[in-house]
Formats: structure tokens, C-alpha cells, sequence
């Protein structure tokens, strides 16, 4: 039997998700008072677009329809429980106007989730899931950790916000230095979690990845005088600036073989006049974009300065140690010191035991040592953990190379 659903249908209503859940949700979010309950009645407004958009057509401005759906079911809710005021205050104050500055609330919605009442883990979590709508197994496979794990850490983050009254708004300037971390953290991990999808048949998640420097571009307008803003927006314009060379006819391709002609000059140009902000001084995403800077002024991969940026990573793991920021740092050791130097320097963290750029390095570095069968063998193991199918046929095709 067919699908009751016509594709279009389904298709409009995924692209919706894609495109306007942050702004649905915070807009019902003001409106709910409660995030779950805001939640609650997005995902029930998706489900009937199912039904409505099959029957009446797909309205010409999806979100507006969605966010009516779902605001008008979270006053409907409220009523009946009475919780207007003895629920999380998430309601905008009337003190707090906003100036033209922030184009939506989704803003809001990150600071609501990054409050320092909650654990930073949490406050990622939480808005990878609120904002991004991303599902607990993507979130829990971005933080190494099982999904059942993360689901229970984003169930206790909602409680505490509702607990604790957090309220649903853009700190005050004051405020705004201890929050800032934490929300550059959520950027990233939104923009990583598009760059390269967790999972399905496309190496990518464009939606996110836009969502994240979309986001990135908005905390260096409300920040202009954090060098780490810069630092972050940097870092993101430089990898997205290699977009378009990350796959050809269907197949990752590594940056070594990368056609630099399709790198987009514009985004590289706008990250390296933010360089000499975003290293004054140094943070973590200055010394991050300092190492893309780095991949972006060589005209070549001949020409790339491993010893600068073996230099930049090793001041990287000193100020931020980190198992990935290790295994990254073993790639530049490769290229200045050798693979076999390389392999003896790889990090053997719990982490990582099942983080398929492990294994896939560890069959890189083998391969180059000339260790033929055990790189086909670490290319099985990072098969194993790799659930998005460019990169399975990558390494399908690294396991059969020279056969």
C-alpha cells in the first residue's frame, strides 16, 4: 500500500524542519512558557503538516504556518493548566526590547540553554537539541557518549531551567562574559555537526552548517570586542570556504587532493581579516582558526607549513587538552617528523575508543609506513564506527587500494 503521504509533501515538511524548528520553537517558547511544553506542541504542529499540507497544499510561508500551529496549541495547553504564572518564566520582560540586532529569538533560546546554572555539556546538549532539533543519538554521537547517556542529560538540564526559573533572554552586559563560552561551544558543535553528517548519504548537513555560522556571524555583532567571537567566525568562514571541494562525483576527497580553484576566496579573505583580532589574544578558537588560516594561504598542499601548524597545535593542546586536539596534532607530527614518529604519539584515550578518525588515522599512518595489511585492518575498524555513507565509501575504497 502507498504511502499516504505524497513525497512532496514530506519533502516540504522535512525541509521545513531543516529550516525554521530554531525559529518555531522559540517563538513558542515565548508563548509556552515551558520548553517542553514548547516541544511538545512543535512537534505535534510538524505532524499535522503532514496531514494539512497533503490536503490543502504547502502554505507559502511554511514557518509562519508551523509557528501559528503550534503557539496557538501551547496557549490552548496553558489555559486548560492554568501555568501562565507559576511556570518556568521564560516570557520575555518588558524591559528587554530588542533593537534590530537579532533577526529572531533563537538567540535567546541558546542563552536560555547556556545559563550557568547547568553543567557546559548540558548547555550544548540542550541546545543542540532545542535549537537545532538535532536527536539525542546525533548529539550523543558529536559528545562520544551513548545516546541513552545523553538523552538523560538533556531530561535533567530541562528540569533545572524549569526549577530554577531561568528566564528566556539575552543577558545583560554585564552577564555576558561568563555566558560567552558556553554559547561559542554550542556554534561550533552545531556547525561540526553539519560539516560532517553523523550519519545518512550526504557528507554533509547544509541546513546546520549555514545554522551555525549564521549563528557565529550573530554573537560577533552582539560581541565585537571578543577576540574569540572573531576567533570563532574565522574559523568557520575558512573551513566552510572549502566546501565545495570536500566531494566530487559522490566521493570524499581529502584536502591534499582537493582542487584549491573551488575553494571560495570571498569566505577565505573574510576569515583572515578577522586573524589579527581573533589572536588578541590567543583563545582556543583563535589558535583553531590560526591552524585554517594556515591550509588556506598555501596555494598548494606542497606549500602547507606543518611546523606552524604543528607549532599552533601543540600551544592548542597546552591551553586546551583535548583527545581530538591530540589525534589532530599527530597528523601535523606525520608531516614534520614522519608517519612512524606519528604512530608512536597517538592517543590512547577511552574517548576515542570507538571515534572512527582513530582508526582512520592510525590506517593512514600505517599505510605510509608501508604496513599494508595492518592499515587495511584499522580502515575495518574505522568502517566499523562510520554511519554516513560518503565517508563508508571512502574507506571502502582506502581497504581495497592497491589490491
Amino acid at each position: 500500500m502507498a504511502d499516504p503521504v505524497a513525497p512532496s509533501v514530506a519533502e516540504a515538511v522535512a525541509a521545513a524542519h531543516s529550516t525554521e524548528w530554531a525559529a518555531v520553537l522559540a517563538a513558542t517558547a515565548r508563548v509556552a512558557a515551558d520548553l517542553d511544553l514548547a516541544e511538545d506542541c512543535v512537534q505535534d504542529a510538524y505532524a499535522k503538516a503532514l496531514v494539512h499540507w497533503r490536503d490543502q497544499g504547502v502554505p507559502r510561508r511554511p514557518g509562519a504556518w508551523l509557528t501559528t500551529v503550534a503557539t496557538r496549541r501551547a496557549l490552548e495547553l496553558r489555559r486548560r493548566a492554568d501555568v501562565a504564572r507559576r511556570k518556568l518564566p521564560l516570557l520575555m520582560p518588558e524591559d528587554d526590547v530588542q533593537d534590530g540586532t537579532f533577526p529572531d529569538d533563537r538567540l535567546r533560546l541558546v542563552f536560555t540553554c547556556c545559563h550557568p546554572a547547568l553543567a557546559q555539556e548540558a548547555q550544548i546538549a540542550l541546545t543542540l537539541r532545542l535549537v537545532c532539533g538535532l536527536s539525542s543519538a546525533e548529539i550523543a554521537k558529536a559528545f562520544l557518549v551513548k545516546e541513552t547517556t545523553m538523552q538523560a542529560r538533556i531530561t535533567r538540564a530541562k528540569q533545572k531551567i524549569s526549577r530554577s526559573g531561568i528566564p528566556y533572554r539575552i543577558p545583560k552586559a554585564p552577564d555576558l562574559p561568563e555566558r560567552i563560552d558556553a554559547v561559542l561551544d554550542v556554534v561550533h558543535l552545531v556547525y561540526a555537526a553539519g560539516h560532517t553528517a553523523a550519519d545518512g548519504d550526504a557528507l554533509t548537513r547544509t541546513d546546520l552548517g549555514r545554522r551555525g555560522l549564521d549563528l557565529a556571524r550573530m554573537i560577533r555583532l552582539l560581541l565585537p570586542d571578543s577576540s574569540e567571537a572573531a576567533g570563532l567566525l574565522a574559523l568557520l568562514l575558512l573551513t566552510q570556504a572549502r566546501e565545495a571541494a570536500r566531494v566530487a562525483d559522490g566521493r570524499l576527497v581529502l584536502m591534499e587532493d582537493q582542487d584549491r580553484s573551488l575553494w571560495d576566496r570571498e569566505l577565505i579573505d573574510e576569515g583572515l581579516r578577522l586573524m589579527p583580532e581573533a589572536l588578541r589574544p590567543a583563545g582556543r578558537f583563535g589558535l583553531m582558526a590560526a591552524i585554517a588560516a594556515v591550509h588556506a594561504e598555501a596555494a598548494r598542499w606542497e606549500d602547507t607549513d606543518w611546523s606552524e601548524i604543528l607549532g599552533l597545535y601543540d600551544v592548542l593542546l597546552g591551553r586546551w587538552p583535548s583527545p581530538v586536539v591530540a589525534l589532530n596534532r599527530v597528523v601535523a607530527i606525520s608531516y614534520v617528523a614522519g608517519p612512524e614518529a606519528a604512530l608512536a604519539q597517538l592517543p590512547d584515550d577511552p574517548a576515542l575508543a570507538t571515534y572512527p578518525y582513530l582508526a582512520s588515522t592510525r590506517g593512514e599512518l600505517l599505510w605510509r609506513c608501508g604496513r599494508i595489511q595492518d592499515a587495511r585492518a584499522a580502515y575495518e575498524e574505522a568502517l566499523a564506527f562510520t554511519s554516513n555513507a560518503v565517508e563508508a565509501e571512502f574507506l571502502q575504497r582506502r581497504i581495497t587500494r592497491g589490491a
